[in-house]
């Protein structure tokens, strides 16, 4: 199973710039849990509902008053849209992140999330047990 069938192919984007209180506005209005930060158009990072909660204990301001900037995660982690539904699993574990946005060569095309894994796990040990299946036949047991 590869990530482009499982992701959400809306990426819901915030400017650099902004206070977090329009990026909390943002994230309530399109029903999503974290947004693609962007500078001067280019991705830069993401912002999280757990970048919010450690901004307002480090800054203890109004999110009026703390920029996008200071609060988001970064590097930005991506996945291929072609790559597996296992291998973005993996890069979530190591990375140590929830949300992973999917790139098209240059192009975000879509968000990968671990609801998303959790939605799918049937159908991954279903298509593990059906791999297991045909390895068995082709060794002829």
């Amino acid at each position: 199973m590869r990530v482009e069938d499982v992701m959400t192919d809306v990426v819901v984007t915030v400017d650099a710039d902004a206070s977090l209180r329009t990026a909390a506005g943002r994230m309530v209005e399109e029903r999503v849990g974290s947004l693609v930060v962007t500078a001067d158009g280019d991705p830069a990072g993401i912002l999280t509902e757990t970048d919010f909660v450690s901004a307002g204990y480090e800054h203890d301001r109004p999110f009026s008053e703390v920029p996008v900037h200071a609060a988001m995660s970064r590097p930005l982690v991506t996945v291929g849209p072609a790559e597996t539904v296992r291998a973005a699993a993996r890069t979530m574990r190591d990375r140590g992140v929830k949300k992973l946005p999917v790139a098209d060569e240059l192009d975000l095309v879509g968000v990968v999330t671990t609801t998303d894994l959790v939605a799918v796990q049937d159908d991954l040990a279903r298509e593990t047990r059906e791999h297991l299946d045909e390895r068995e036949t082709w060794a002829g047991k």
